[in-house]
């Protein structure tokens, strides 16, 4: 049981939207080309979100616009 929840619900009374670019991970891919043990293969290292700026969500109900 959580002190912050005396009812013990687990549910928020806050309503966010996941972020529609990056799925609610915060990060999108980037592919690069690279040369790994001699074979040419796609490394994707990620790159911060430019629509939520890493926090894979926003405050209220936002369509997908």
């Amino acid at each position: 049981m959580n002190d912050e929840d005396p009812g013990g619900s687990g549910v928020s009374d806050q309503v966010h939207t996941l972020c529609h670019s990056c799925g609610g991970a915060g990060m999108v891919a980037d592919p690069k080309p690279a040369v790994i043990g001699g074979q040419a293969r796609a490394v994707d290292s990620g790159r911060p979100c430019p629509h939520c700026g890493t926090t894979g969500q926003f405050p209220g109900i936002v369509p997908p616009v």
